[in-house]
């Protein structure tokens, strides 16, 4: 072989893998219908149905619907299609990742699912809402806890009072 040949390079995989990123998207909505078409199916109905339109009915179309994005999506990105930004979006994505953010939004996440039971959704509600809200940057500590209090409990009394939905009240069980 002479030093005028030119071998054929092989892809380098990193940058097919990078360049198609939204097979990831493809991945995950086929992974998330096939859990939700196969839960849907293996559920157990003890109510009498009434007409054409069961309780699977929605969850069976949903996993379709899924499973059907996510194939479109998939011969999209391998046809050339891309994911065009948002005029607005200013996300520089040589940018390395904001690690700090998303693990301060992962530990409050994480403390509102173990405080749920103790301490009740108005509370644990409270400090979800005003934990993500310091997370992503705000340091108003004046007025932050007091606006997350407010939209918590609002959020409980609709939920728990007006829909029916039963939320954990904790201490404030009584009180609400």
């Amino acid at each position: 072989m002479t030093t005028t040949d030119v071998t054929p390079e092989r892809p380098d995989r990193r940058a097919w893998l990078r360049e198609h990123s939204e097979l990831g998207v493809s991945v995950l909505l086929l992974a998330l219908g096939a859990l939700v078409l196969t839960d849907a199916l293996t559920m157990d109905v003890e109510i009498a149905q009434r007409g054409p339109i069961g309780p699977k009915t929605v969850p069976v179309a949903v996993g379709i619907g899924l499973l059907v994005v996510a194939l479109l999506l998939a011969l999209d990105v391998l046809r050339g299609g891309r994911g065009e930004a948002e005029s607005g979006e200013d996300v520089d994505l040589s940018e390395p990742a904001d690690w700090r953010t998303v693990l301060l939004l992962a530990g409050v996440f994480l403390a509102a699912a173990v405080l749920i039971e103790p301490l009740g959704f108005p509370v644990t509600g409270a400090l979800l809402f005003w934990g993500s809200a310091y997370a992503l940057g705000s340091r108003h500590l004046d007025r932050d806890p007091l606006i997350a209090a407010v939209l918590s409990v609002v959020t409980y009394v609709i939920f728990n009072n007006l829909l029916g939905v039963p939320l954990p009240g904790g201490p404030l069980m009584g009180v609400l």
